[in-house]
């Protein structure tokens, strides 16, 4: 958990070449403009203002990267992709910022992990589905991918059980999660599997 306290803002980019390279991996945050994503990031790394959370979904049009790592040694590098989806965005603005989103997902080399955000009330939706298809072929070749079932505390325990379930089965390959920044539900496994993503040679080997 502490690793990820250390975030700190690095740099925004409204295109892709403006990006800095960057040879630490990177875990890239992606998902509907109003799935409680910036939400998400504030709480994982306990800062309530590092991701823009805004009442308006859809207001982040840029690529935002975060710095993590202890002693001021940057090690990974978090990434808040703009959320996608929401009705107010121009049109024009909508098909750019797919573009832009759907290249940096094939192309990014240093790219070691995704984390979609998912209302569990609304579930997989066509555009995250849309978004699966593009990474599907990089999370054949070992990218990390991890669905975060975000606002779980609004769940009953048996329609919870439900949508995990039936969300394991889309994700094809990825994990799912259960996470609540209301009830503190889902946050050490997750920054744990994140801090695991991030240092693969320090991480506990699962048994075959």
């Amino acid at each position: 958990m502490g690793w990820l306290h250390t975030a700190r803002f690095l740099t925004t980019a409204p295109e892709l070449h403006f990006l800095p390279a960057l040879d630490v991996p990177e875990i890239a945050f992606v998902g509907r403009s109003n799935a409680g994503k910036s939400t998400c990031i504030n709480t994982l790394t306990q800062q309530k203002q590092l991701a823009f959370a805004s009442k308006k979904p859809g207001r982040t049009q840029h690529i935002n990267l975060f710095s993590l790592g202890k002693q001021g040694v940057m090690d990974a590098v978090l990434t808040d992709l703009p959320g996608y989806g929401y009705a107010a965005v121009p049109k024009q603005d909508k098909i750019r910022w797919q573009q832009v989103m759907a290249n940096y997902l094939v192309t990014r080399k240093n790219l070691q992990g995704i984390v979609l955000m998912c209302d569990p009330r609304l579930g997989l939706t066509e555009l995250d589905e849309i978004l699966l298809d593009v990474i599907r072929p990089r999370v054949q070749e070992g990218l990390k991918f991890l669905v975060v079932l975000t606002k779980s505390d609004k769940l009953t325990r048996s329609e919870a059980a439900k949508v995990l379930s039936i969300t394991k089965l889309q994700a094809g390959g990825g994990e799912v999660k259960l996470f609540s920044a209301t009830k503190r539900q889902g946050i050490e496994d997750v920054a744990q599997l994140l801090w695991n993503w991030a240092h693969p040679a320090a991480a506990p080997q699962q048994a075959a």
